[in-house]
C-alpha cells in the first residue's frame, strides 16, 4: 500500500517556498525594525526612501510610535529567522500567524486611508506591498497545514 501524505519532493519544494517567504519577511521587518528603532525621525521623514513620504503625510510625529513599530519589526524579524532555521510546524505557524496579525489590519487600515496620497504610484505601491505582506504569511499558513494533510496515492 502506498503511503499517504506529501509526497518528499513536494515537501522539500514546499519547505524552499516556507524559508524564502518568511526570510523575506523577516529581513524586511528587520531593515524596518533598525530604521525606526534608530533612526525614527528618519523614517519618519523619509520612508520608504527615494522622495516618498508615506509615513509623514497621515500625521504629526510621534516618536514613540515610531520607536514602538520598530521594535515590533524586531521581534518579528527574530521570529521568522529563527522559524527559517528551524522550520518546526509549530514554529512556522506561530511567525506566519504573528505577520499574519499584524499585516492584515495594517493593510486594512491603510486600504481606507489611499486618500492621503496624491500620487497614484504611491497608492499602487502600497496596495501592492501591503497587500503581499498580509497574504504572503496566510500562504504560509496554508501551506504549513497543507503538508500533514493526507492525500491518496495512485
Amino acid at each position: 500500500m502506498a503511503k499517504m501524505g506529501v509526497s518528499t519532493g513536494e515537501r522539500r519544494r514546499g519547505d524552499t517556498i516556507v524559508r524564502v517567504v518568511l526570510g523575506v519577511l523577516g529581513l524586511v521587518s528587520l531593515e524596518l525594525g533598525v530604521w525606526a528603532t534608530f533612526a525614527p525621525r528618519s523614517f519618519y521623514d523619509d520612508f520608504p526612501g527615494s522622495g516618498r513620504h508615506w509615513v509623514s503625510i497621515d500625521g504629526p510625529y510621534n516618536e514613540h510610535f515610531v520607536r514602538d513599530f520598530g521594535g515590533l519589526n524586531l521581534a518579528l524579524a527574530l521570529l521568522a529567522l529563527v522559524a527559517v532555521v528551524k522550520l518546526t510546524p509549530t514554529l512556522v505557524r506561530t511567525a506566519a500567524g504573528a505577520f499574519a496579525l499584524f499585516g492584515v489590519p495594517h493593510f486594512v487600515y491603510h486600504m481606507r486611508h489611499l486618500g492621503v496620497f496624491t500620487a497614484d504610484s504611491d497608492k499602487a505601491a502600497n496596495i501592492v506591498t501591503l497587500g503581499l505582506s498580509a497574504v504572503a504569511p496566510l500562504l504560509v499558513l496554508g501551506w504549513s497545514f497543507r503538508k500533514e494533510r493526507p492525500t491518496s496515492s495512485s
